[in-house]
């Protein structure tokens, strides 16, 4: 409603439009103050500027913009003049103000190209409607080339689809949507070289936007460098999971694998063997030469195992000089010269490179329908192990 259809008592048209608007009177003592178009409003109202004088302006609320709804201009001119304000809004006329900031176009346009990270305003089609910060390039590409491509423009089909999928996940969710992936300068088409050489992991911190870009809905896509971060994890990861002496994995990765193709075995009827060995006498020989020679054996065992199995094959140190091998989709039949040829091929690898005439004794099973859990199939070739041990050594046992 227009001000001047409020009535000729000035004090109760203000009353009514502070009621309707916490910050009226603010915005009506701005537009005094400023010389806004829109003072004639005070005028017709009867409103005096000392008694405007006596308001503190503090952010100019939109309302105000709509006193004279078929101009613009006054609009424009309060929106000039405090572009952003991120104090808190007032309940009462005489709150205090925390946290006042106020920013004109220029400074938000510096602050945004100081984002650490780059963020990219994307589309739901995928096309780069815009790109702020992430100047540095000792962390980042200048992906300033991209704004007005779209992601199928510049990325491989299957990379695009796959940033596709995900903005359409941000819109569905109008939550965060935090994602991880890789992706190299190389990989995006017309990409300056300054930047990095090798492939950037990145986090994607993707957020729907409240309003339409270009007539589209659009996310704000924060792009992080987290490579450093996913090196020293990865690290991390190896040693909670890999046997220091022997690079193998240690007997927590290894229930973990057991696990998994336990699970896969009694749901296909898949067949997989396992075989645990150990050396034959190693007490002796560290007893004898040191544990220095006996970490030396343990680890050409290692490099043994390596030569004489099957890719798909996982070996793992269980524990001391007992080592353990699992054998994805093999039966006990293919199983039994894989695990023979093994022990031959290690006890000639031990003699020609340490001189040490150590041999290997083991027992070879398979996963049955009748093991409830995987300490079944481990206590069964523990039991293979030890029967060939007490039937002279230097054998497989098959159970």
């Amino acid at each position: 409603m227009s001000a001047c259809t409020l009535g000729s008592d000035p004090e109760s048209a203000w009353a009514l439009l502070s009621h309707r608007c916490a910050f009226f009177r603010a915005c009506l003592a701005f537009h005094v103050l400023e010389g806004c178009a829109y003072g004639c409003c005070l005028e017709k109202l009867n409103i005096s500027k000392v008694f405007c004088d006596s308001i503190t302006p503090s952010r100019v609320c939109v309302a105000c913009t709509f006193v004279h709804g078929q101009r613009r201009q006054g609009k424009n001119q309060c929106l000039d003049a405090i572009v952003m304000s991120v104090s808190p809004s007032r309940t009462a006329p005489d709150a205090p103000v925390k946290n006042e900031a106020r920013f004109s176009r220029d400074q938000l346009t510096l602050i945004l190209a100081a984002l650490p990270d780059p963020a990219f305003i994307l589309t739901r089609s995928g096309r780069y409607a815009a790109l702020f910060g992430g100047a540095d390039h000792r962390y980042y590409h200048d992906g300033s080339s991209l704004v007005g491509q779209s992601v199928f423009d510049v990325l491989a089909y299957d990379k695009a689809l796959w940033f596709a999928l995900e903005i359409e996940k941000a819109l569905a969710s109008r939550a965060l949507h935090i994602v991880e992936y890789s992706l190299a300068g190389s990989d995006v088409k017309g990409l300056e070289d300054a930047g990095p050489e090798h492939s950037i992991w990145f986090e994607g911190r993707v957020q729907a936007l409240d309003f339409p870009v270009d007539g589209e809905d659009a996310v704000v896509w924060v792009a992080s460098n987290i490579t450093e971060k996913n090196a020293i994890e990865h690290q991390l990861r190896l040693q909670s999971e890999t046997d220091p002496l022997t690079g193998l994995y240690n007997r927590r990765k290894l229930l973990d694998v057991l696990a998994i193709e336990f699970d896969l075995a009694t749901r296909t009827r898949q067949p997989t063997c396992l075989l645990m060995f150990d050396v034959d006498n190693f007490k002796a020989v560290n007893d004898e030469l040191g544990h220095s020679v006996g970490d030396e054996l343990l680890a050409t065992i290692a490099t043994g195992c390596r030569r004489a199995l099957r890719s798909d094959d996982v070996l793992a140190r269980l524990g001391g000089d007992e080592f353990v091998v699992l054998m994805p989709a093999t039966t006990l039949a293919e199983g039994a010269p894989i695990a023979d040829r093994l022990r031959q091929q290690v006890s000639l690898e031990l003699q020609s490179k340490l001189q040490l005439f150590s041999t290997l004794s083991g027992g070879l099973t398979e996963i049955s329908r009748s093991d409830a859990t995987i300490g079944d199939i481990l206590r069964r070739a523990d039991e293979g192990l030890y029967h060939s041990k007490r039937n002279g050594r230097n054998q497989i046992t098959v159970v």
